[in-house]
């Protein structure tokens, strides 16, 4: 349960605004609590709260995203503060009573165009206004001091942080040209675009911000952790086996959400389990206990890495369909077969066909694969209407549907639930899948997807 507080500070009081899902409430302080311990105490006695809560807030440094508060002066003036309820596990009957354990470290994906550089101190700023307008007359370039462009390159760490941890040498340059285009005086005139220095400044900045996330918790560079280094020279390299997204994939490892930790998480899944044993499964509550226990689900993908079978038994409502998916007319099973014969890639490793009630084929080899199963021998490589498709993962069945668009998408869901890599030949399919079907990454194309993405466009 998630309450929405609004607070506005005059200079002798300060007014909060609690909305709650069916009523709103105000609350008049007279003046700022002096810890955020003595708010929740105040919350809990003027509202009338017999729960145990905490505080985060949306922190505009941080574009908005959700950040617990641990020191009141860290409140602006208007604020917006979340307050989340913890709950026990024997909350699990209703998914009324779930609490919110949505993470605030979510990342969002690399924005399609140029990144919107953010706003720095207030000093800054002025500094870079003026020195904006100097450049505009006499083309003379603003000559920062050390604590400026410590800001610029802090503030600019953080608001890649918000995307991407490990930001690719393309993505750091594009967001130092946008540096420079935004602020004319920035640019260097020794260099021979006029923003090499600022990516170096900002690809060094960037490691020293992983390790200041490393430091504070943040489990999706702490993962990274305990390389080779002088005082552990026996340790593997520190470039290699760096666990990052590998398809453009958000909240790669999320840290646990707060009050959370592996044991209570562990209760969720063991829920789950018994939930999808269940006749009449409760849909809704398995779906709130998916997106509870999502952390701990990639904790164990990442880190652990075990066979897909051993984790398809430790979450199996991977193996329930989330929703209706659309009816599929017969050219999206033709596509689906059309389109790496198109590429020239090879097929007959990952889409396979097998006759109903007969020996099931050998699949030892199967990392991944499209089963069709069929009721006849028949003889043509496409069929309408078969019997099941199955996706296959590691040599085993782990989902049966109706159609192959169907079995396509759920695959494709499930190679990204489960940081698997793209099957081997078909490169090309699935980077078209990923980059123009999903819009998932907007990275340059190869010649022959751009190709093909040129030629669909003359039709769009």
């Amino acid at each position: 349960m998630t309450w929405h507080l609004m607070a506005a500070e005059a200079p002798q009081n300060m007014i909060f605004r609690v909305i709650e899902a069916d009523r709103v409430r105000k609350l008049k302080l007279s003046s700022r609590p002096a810890s955020v311990d003595a708010v929740i105490e105040i919350l809990k006695e003027q509202l009338e709260l017999d729960c145990d809560f905490s505080l985060q807030y949306k922190d505009p440094d941080f574009d908005g995203k959700l950040t617990c508060l641990v020191d009141i002066e860290e409140l602006p003036q208007k604020a917006c503060v979340h307050i989340s309820v913890r709950q026990d596990s024997s909350s699990l009957a209703s998914t009324d009573t779930l609490s919110d354990v949505s993470s605030p470290e979510c990342l969002t994906r690399w924005p399609p165009g140029p990144l919107q550089i953010p706003t720095f101190a207030f000093d800054v700023e002025l500094t870079l206004r003026d020195g904006n307008a100097e450049f505009e007359k006499n083309e003379r370039p603003l000559q920062l001091s050390r604590d400026q462009k410590h800001n610029i390159l802090d503030k600019l760490a953080s608001t890649i942080y918000g995307f991407k941890a490990y930001p690719s040498d393309k993505e750091i340059a594009m967001v130092a040209e946008a540096l420079v285009r935004k602020h004319p005086c920035l640019i260097e005139a020794g260099s021979d675009n006029g923003w090499d220095g600022w990516k170096n400044s900002i690809k060094f900045k960037m490691g020293n911000y992983r390790t200041k996330m490393r430091r504070a918790g943040c489990q999706e560079v702490a993962v990274n952790a305990g390389k080779r280094s002088r005082k552990n020279p026996e340790n593997e390299p520190s470039h290699s086996n760096i666990k990052r997204p590998k398809c453009a994939e958000v909240n790669f490892l999320p840290n646990f959400p707060q009050g959370e930790d592996p044991s209570s998480l562990d209760l969720l899944r063991q829920a789950i389990v018994e939930e999808v044993k269940k006749t009449e499964r409760n849909l809704p509550l398995i779906s709130k206990m998916m997106q509870n226990t999502f952390a701990l689900r990639r904790q164990t993908i990442v880190m652990s890495c075990p066979p897909v079978k051993e984790l398809m038994d430790l979450w199996p409502a991977l193996h329930m369909q989330s929703e209706e998916l659309h009816d599929v007319h017969t050219r999206r099973t033709t596509v689906l077969h059309a389109l790496p014969d198109y590429l020239l890639e090879e097929v007959s490793g990952f889409f396979r066909t097998c006759v109903d009630d007969m020996d099931e084929p050998d699949l030892w080899d199967a990392s991944v694969v499209l089963l069709t199963t069929v009721s006849d021998d028949a003889t043509s490589p496409v069929h309408y209407h078969p019997v099941r498709v199955s996706v296959v993962l590691e040599g085993d069945v782990v989902v049966n549907l109706p159609r192959l668009a169907d079995a396509f998408l759920v695959m494709f869901g499930l190679i990204y639930a489960l940081h698997l890599s793209y099957p081997k030949g078909l490169t090309n399919t699935f980077e078209f899948t990923q980059k123009i079907l999903l819009g998932l990454d907007d990275s340059k194309l190869s010649p022959k997807l751009q190709t093909l993405k040129n030629e669909l466009m003359l039709y769009v």
